[in-house]
């Protein structure tokens, strides 16, 4: 099902369609609808695996066969609301055959088991998104899949790795790279020059953004199988539902801030400058302030990414004031000929000596697609996000339409999640770490080398990039 087209009146309706057309080209936007929509799945229906699979279904005319998650409530509320959106998407539609109601699935094996997919949506937490790339492309699908890609290196060279044996589009939800004035702010900042030589690059998160408590351990709700929930990470003693974010405060789920909010910084500064790999990475940090609660990542944390000529800073605090408040999450490029600071909101230009400054706004759709005001997902949607990852998707369809890579693909998506999750081994080491890719170790370190893979617990099977 690799050759189905998008819907280009649907795509005209946004505000940053003209940006999209001339960012991604007109691949396979004719005014032709597809005669079978795509078979969608989306597995994880937390905030944000909704909040994806309704923007795909904004952008273009898919069937959306099968949900699944391992919370019944969550799974439930899910069907309503994408069951709703799918029967107004159809109303007076020539694809009343398509089924409106998708089916419900607690085991994710089961569904791909049982269903055709052409695309399938990944929203569960990042120790899942390995194991269930990997067997959705083997079953034949092409997947979008929630960024961190993995939480141990080993898995993401896995999953690239699969991605290439079956020969499947798998875009990674770092959707900064189809951010209207981001996308702007390359092209007209970066691109035309007027930075000149970059050579100090800064990257910071100032959120107050680590969950942090001491709730008691309870018994584990009949609505939720908490032991799938957990799958191959080390089952913790159940202390209260792991979703929004409290397993994100926790390191067997991920990798803390820096991976979860630096590997969005850094991967939009690659991006931006044409980066590969860095020669060197080192990081320092720890729990420093917020020690009262079980939270386990670090709340202080920097980290240096090593290129030639160019170093890249990360730094976070989940606590205290932000370094400028207009940009407490954010990257600045610091060039030989003038500054460029970026955030997911807007983006200043500020010249060396004579010349204009430029600013730019995140670009909203309010007006466009106003079901995104209404939207009862919890938390509710992101609408700075939105138009972003409504052209994420589309560039996602259009790689799938073509056969070619997408802008997020899960090859640069790895460089991006690995070098983060190489920071938290040199936190651990105490040690800068040299990855070698081709090799896929870390060079003349064998402790640090062990911790390229973590353990899973049984009976789960870690992925095995030579034998995927």
């Amino acid at each position: 099902m690799d050759n189905f087209n998008i819907n280009r009146r649907r795509f005209l309706r946004g505000a940053s369609a003209s940006l999209a057309l001339t960012t991604f080209g007109a691949r396979g936007l004719d005014l032709i609808n597809p005669v079978k929509p795509p078979r969608v799945a989306l597995i994880g229906t937390g905030w944000y695996g909704k909040s994806d699979l309704l923007r795909l279904m904004q952008v273009a005319p898919v069937n959306v066969v099968a949900l699944c998650d391992v919370d019944q409530k969550m799974l439930t509320e899910a069907a309503t609301l994408v069951s709703g959106r799918q029967k107004s998407a159809q109303r007076g539609a020539a694809q009343r055959s398509a089924a409106q109601t998708p089916r419900l699935y607690r085991d994710y094996r089961k569904m791909l088991a049982e269903n055709q997919l052409d695309i399938v949506l990944i929203g569960t937490p990042d120790h899942w998104h390995a194991l269930q790339t990997i067997d959705a492309v083997k079953a034949g699908a092409h997947v979008y899949v929630q960024k961190p890609i993995s939480v141990d290196v080993m898995e993401g060279e896995a999953m690239v790795a699969a991605a290439r044996k079956y020969n499947r589009v798998v875009q990674v939800g770092t959707q900064r790279k189809s951010t209207p004035h981001l996308i702007d702010a390359k092209r007209n900042v970066v691109d035309a020059g007027l930075l000149g030589k970059v050579s100090h690059v800064e990257m910071c998160c100032y959120f107050h953004m680590r969950n942090n408590g001491n709730p008691p351990l309870e018994a584990v709700p009949d609505f939720l199988d908490y032991d799938l929930w957990t799958g191959p990470a080390p089952l913790r003693p159940y202390d209260g539902l792991p979703h929004v974010r409290w397993w994100r405060t926790f390191s067997e789920y991920g990798n803390g801030i820096m991976g979860d909010m630096c590997i969005h910084m850094f991967d939009t500064v690659r991006w931006m400058l044409k980066l590969g790999w860095p020669k060197r990475i080192s990081s320092t940090g720890g729990i420093y302030v917020q020690k009262e609660g079980k939270s386990n990542i670090p709340d202080t944390q920097t980290a240096l990414f090593e290129y030639e000529d160019l170093n890249c800073v990360w730094q976070h605090r989940s606590w205290g004031t932000p370094a400028n408040p207009d940009y407490p999450w954010s990257f600045t490029l610091y060039g030989e000929k003038g500054t460029l600071i970026a955030s997911t909101m807007q983006y200043d230009f500020v010249p060396q000596g004579k010349g204009d400054k430029i600013h730019k706004d995140v670009v909203y759709e309010k007006e466009k697609y106003p079901e995104d005001l209404t939207e009862p997902t919890q938390p509710k949607i992101e609408l700075n996000a939105a138009p972003a990852t409504r052209l994420h998707m589309l560039d996602f369809l259009a790689a799938i339409d073509q056969g070619g890579r997408p802008v997020a693909d899960i090859g640069e998506g790895h460089i991006s999640t690995a070098s983060c999750i190489l920071a938290n081994i040199s936190l651990k080491t105490g040690r800068p770490v040299v990855y070698d890719p081709q090799k896929r170790q870390i060079t003349g370190d064998p402790e640090a080398n062990g911790l390229l893979q973590r353990p899973y617990r049984q009976p789960w099977v870690h992925p095995d990039p030579n034998a995927v």
